[in-house]
């Protein structure tokens, strides 16, 4: 009876919270929940590592609801359900907030700064907000282990993802190789398709159709390729025009000029006033036609270019179905002229300038001088159209700087070799909601790229390779395996940049006799995040039976835009290091937008403070607007007035419920029978 005596009419549900919390902590209940379940079947669950060194948000919460729920409920059927916290330490999220906060605008500020110092701030902020994030997860009530928690930056850490990439170069997964990527102008590397994935923004480029008047075969000094490009700045270092072999391409004129077009979009390409000659030509029979190129800005060096090319990938769909080649900004491009021999001319540097010096663009960013470029062409009579186009453009995912693609070598994991075996593993996975697994993620896997993992950058995993000038590689998977290399003791080694950079060894190749040194770059730290299911243990060195046990997990979850990010790299890592995925089942959350509808932004002011909304409302609301208040996949609108409606129609019932069972029960006497 007496447990009835101090049930209240009226609740104070964040106190209350607050005293339940208490007890839990007082009581050690989630460690001893966790001993009581020892010996019991594993049901396997990954924490995915946030970064802390931002500030939770309300999504967080979002994610823990689902991330705790499943975990409790297996527990109560009899299950052991582990639950290791994780933090992500690397990667140019942290490099540009301490950029920011010491004032750096780019890679020079820092290596005149000192890799070392400049690393040493990264490594302490990575850990500036963990309280904020332990906060957060106690006061939802989030059970998940946090004094053993996995850092991806931890020296064990690292070796067992040195392990893994030893792995995947040892299969001839991993190499370098020279091509188009997409590059970031701001942080000056390269980024990874499912980087690029993250970062569309819509905006407005000039779409341009340029004559480009052919100076060789039956046309020569009579008409004019017609072309166009949403990229005006890469006519720069235009090496030649692209049309497709088996496409019937028409003269057309106005009566005072000619210009050739693919037939088929002769009309929606020139407009009203023009008619077909009656003169066609196949793009074959066009094979290397020369023409005079659109600007002589920079020099090919008597290379012989500036031609008609062939090349399959050009479609009539839209454009004039005659496409501008510069090999330096364009994987097709670069393809397509390496088959002609044709040169690789790139006037753009790494921080997305033109090159000083330069005539009409000289100095300026690339995206800028499409001002210039345009009005130029339209001086010299050969610009034919100029309108605006709204599209969608890769920008940086972090520091929002419109990318570019840009010639460069790079180490790439070569993910298109074991394609089968990644559809294999997603046809073997529970997707919910079932339609990501054919539809998002499935296309993903459909139109799967090289993983282009390397990075110029500092704070992150190095990549272990190291070459001799020979050019022979050797592919280090521990610092014991570094220790036998070099004769001595680097156990005790920090494996970050600038340390691990002076690292040197005899280079092993039979008869070399060359000092192998290690290569410049670090990795994608999505691959760090993909290698959590063994890299938490330090897996091989420690722990192998416990990864052993515990692979793969039973159960992950996250928000729907990690299907190109956490979820893929998982999966991929998995599948290349143990050819099994790192899951078998993922919930992919959709997002919380504000009350109006809109993204959460601090630019719009609408973003809530977890704490404070649960001080509010009380945990539970929230834990209730999240787990119930919808499908947990489509996109929800959170808000003081959403939250209130849950407390008042489903906890304030709750509780009334048991208020009014607590008055009779006093009046009567009533206890419950112990059990």
């Amino acid at each position: 009876m007496t447990q009835y005596r101090h049930v209240p009419a009226q609740v104070d549900l964040p106190a209350l919270e607050h005293e339940v919390l208490d007890l839990w902590q007082a009581n050690k209940t989630f460690s001893r929940s966790l001993e009581q379940s020892q010996g019991r079947p594993d049901w396997v669950f990954y924490e995915g590592p946030p970064t802390a060194n931002g500030m939770p948000g309300a999504h967080h919460i979002e994610a823990r609801v689902f991330k705790d729920v499943f975990p409790r409920f297996k527990t109560m059927r009899g299950y052991h359900v582990s639950r290791k916290a994780g933090w992500d330490c690397h990667g140019l999220p942290v490099e540009l907030a301490v950029e920011k906060e010491l004032g750096f605008s780019g890679k020079r500020d820092i290596e005149a700064y000192g890799i070392a110092e400049f690393n040493a701030r990264c490594r302490a902020s990575v850990t500036r907000h963990t309280d904020a994030f332990a906060e957060l997860t106690t006061r939802m009530g989030y059970w998940v282990d946090l004094d053993h928690a996995y850092r991806t930056m931890d020296p064990e850490y690292v070796e067992s993802v040195w392990w893994s990439l030893k792995e995947i170069f040892g299969k001839g997964l991993l190499g370098q190789d020279h091509r188009v990527a997409p590059w970031c102008p701001r942080c000056e590397t390269g980024l990874s398709d499912h980087e690029l994935a993250q970062g569309y923004e819509t905006v407005v480029d000039p779409s341009v159709y340029v004559r480009m008047p052919l100076v060789s075969g039956p046309l020569a000094g009579e008409a004019s390729l017609l072309v166009w490009t949403t990229t005006p700045w890469t006519l720069v270092s235009n090496t030649a025009v692209a049309a497709h072999p088996g496409v019937t391409y028409a003269v057309a004129t106005d009566g005072t000029e000619r210009l050739l077009v693919a037939e088929p979009l002769l009309e929606a390409a020139l407009g009203e006033g023009w008619r077909a000659t009656g003169q066609t030509f196949t793009g074959a029979e066009m094979e290397r036609w020369a023409y005079r190129r659109p600007f002589d800005l920079v020099d090919f060096g008597g290379a012989e270019a500036h031609y008609v090319v062939n090349a399959e990938y050009v479609t009539t769909e839209d454009g004039t179905g005659l496409v501008h080649q510069s090999p330096a900004f364009g994987e097709d491009d670069l393809l397509t002229c390496r088959a002609y021999g044709l040169p690789v001319v790139n006037p753009v540097r790494a921080d997305g300038t033109f090159e000083e010096g330069l005539p009409l663009v000289g100095g300026q960013f690339f995206k800028k001088a499409d001002e210039a470029l345009v009005a130029d062409l339209a001086d010299r009579g050969l610009l034919f159209r100029h309108v605006a186009y709204e599209h969608s453009y890769p920008h940086c995912w972090r520091c929002h700087t419109p990318l570019l693609y840009y010639a460069q070598p790079a180490w790439y994991i070569r993910t298109t070799l074991v394609k089968d075996a990644l559809l294999r593993e997603n046809e073997r996975t529970t997707w919910y909601p079932e339609s990501v697994k054919r539809g998002r993620y499935g296309d993903w896997l459909d139109n799967n790229v090289d993983w282009a993992l390397s990075r110029n950058r500092y704070w992150g995993t190095p990549l272990p390779i190291w070459r001799c000038e020979d050019g022979h590689l050797t592919c280090v998977g521990s610092l014991a395996e570094l220790s036998r290399l070099t004769g001595a003791d680097q156990s005790g080694l920090d494996p970050h940049r600038p340390f691990i950079d002076e690292v040197v060894f005899a280079c092993p190749e039979a008869g070399c006799d060359h000092t192998a040194r290690r290569v410049p770059e670090v990795i994608d730290a999505w691959y760090d995040s993909g290698a959590m299911p063994f890299a938490q243990w330090g897996y091989p060195y420690r722990n192998r039976e416990v990864f052993e046990r515990t692979y793969p997990a039973q159960y992950i979850c996250e928000a729907i835009d990690q299907t190109r990010g956490w979820f893929y790299t998982l999966m991929a890592i998995g599948t290349l290091v143990f050819d099994r995925s790192s899951y078998e089942t993922v919930v992919c959350l959709g997002h919380i937008l504000a009350e109006d509808g809109r993204k959460m932004s601090k630019h719009l002011g609408n973003i809530l403070e977890p704490i404070p909304l649960m001080e509010r409302h009380g945990a539970d609301a929230v834990r209730w607007f999240m787990a119930a208040g919808g499908s947990p996949w489509a996109a929800r609108r959170v808000g003081h007035g959403t939250i209130q409606e849950v407390v008042r129609k489903t906890l304030l019932t709750y509780w009334n419920t048991v208020a009014f069972q607590a008055l009779y029960a006093r009046t009567c006497g009533w206890a419950p029978t112990p059990a």
